[in-house]
């Protein structure tokens, strides 16, 4: 049976996106939607493309997403290659078949049924689709926000389809994310042979008291929507790898998953307190990827757990755990930010899949929400 949100997830999954390549997928789906009446605006950003669609004026709920994917891995361990997408005891295998090209085709689908049972809906229908969501995030999603804020477009509410579901589509639904922060931290030493160590200053020794007690440390506590805090020591280096050198230098990174109790200013200053405490010669560069972010109860958070509840029976977890996503963004326009997808158990994975009946079901719930909202 001809399924047009299965028929056009193939479609999308035999491009491969590697990013920032789109390799032909948004030319796809703004035909799609064109065909339905979108007005589309291209944003293409160095070497990224992105575009902003729009339907109808006044209150705006938009979808986000992206085509690109990461690479597929080894091809030969795919039961069957990544990028001819195969449906196999009611799941469809393919690169993007979770993360997330499935959702963009719920989506757009969603939207075709929209429109076709409300040619004149009230509020306005948006698409923010990038191809820069898995590798730098440099010229996708961050660059479209800048201009649609310089020029005071308008946005309510905004669905991102990344897959935050853990065992049936709907389960958890992200109303928020933790920021990220990178501390990449050189501790200064005094290079020379192990066996004259009072000629030297080996940093190594000199950094793990700090580092021991950095990992111990309570940042915070969280809070009803966040966990606390965490820190994580990610790589480290040091040596000229010989055993009889002490080295020079000692390179530490270590990134702080932060909820909204802690800032990225109060940890830059914690840290700092703490390594001059040691008394340690050091230099950091802090990198900030990610400010943390929540959507509370509200007209957005309802229409979705009520599209839950009618298609699944099930009331979601509201959750903020997991990584970034591009609704850190997004919600800088002050709109409220919700993230719900497919089963996330296979993303990134080889032979990565998603059930073909999660889709449809998946479309059935955009399509809902469009009507609880803008309607």
């Amino acid at each position: 049976m001809f399924c047009p949100v299965i028929e056009l997830a193939q479609q999308l999954i035999r491009r491969p996106s590697l990013s920032p390549d789109d390799a032909g997928c948004q030319a796809l789906l703004i035909a799609r939607l064109q065909a339905i009446g979108f007005t589309v605006e291209p944003m293409p950003m160095g070497d990224t493309l992105n575009f902003w669609a729009w339907r109808g004026e006044g209150e705006t709920l938009a979808f986000a997403g992206h085509t690109d994917i990461v690479p597929a891995g080894d091809a030969n361990r795919w039961i069957n290659p990544p990028f001819e997408p195969t449906i196999r005891d009611g799941m469809l295998f393919g690169r993007g078949a979770a993360d997330m090209k499935g959702s963009l085709a719920a989506m757009v689908v969603a939207a075709e049924r929209f429109v076709a049972a409300h040619p004149q809906h009230r509020g306005r229908l948006a698409f923010l689709i990038t191809s820069d969501e898995e590798a730098s995030a440099a010229n996708g999603t961050v660059k479209v926000v800048e201009r649609l804020m310089a020029r005071n477009e308008r946005l309510d509410y905004c669905l991102v389809g990344e897959p935050s579901s853990t065992e049936i589509v709907g389960d958890v639904v992200k109303n928020g994310r933790r920021g990220s922060i990178t501390a990449n931290l050189t501790v200064h030493g005094v290079q020379g042979h192990v066996a004259y160590p009072h000629l030297a200053d080996n940093p190594v020794h000199r950094a793990l008291p700090a580092l021991n007690e950095l990992v111990a440390t309570e940042w915070d506590r969280g809070n009803e929507f966040f966990p606390p805090t965490s820190m994580q020591i990610a790589n480290v280096q040091a040596g000229t790898g010989s055993n009889n050198v002490i080295p020079g230098e000692f390179e530490v990174q270590f990134n702080f998953r932060f909820s909204t109790e802690s800032t990225d200013e109060s940890i830059k200053t914690r840290v700092q307190a703490l390594l001059d405490r040691h008394q340690l010669r050091y230099t950091i560069e802090w990198k900030l990827s990610g400010q943390p972010f929540l959507t509370a109860r509200g007209k957005l958070v309802d229409a979705v757990v009520k599209a839950v509840a009618h298609y699944n029976e099930i009331k979601p977890q509201l959750l903020t755990t997991g990584g970034t996503s591009d609704g850190r963004f997004i919600a800088r326009m002050g709109a409220q930010v919700v993230e719900l997808g497919p089963v996330n158990a296979t993303i990134h994975k080889i032979n990565e899949c998603v059930k073909a009946s999660d889709l449809q079901l998946l479309s059935r719930m955009y399509q809902r929400i469009m009507e609880q909202l803008v309607a």
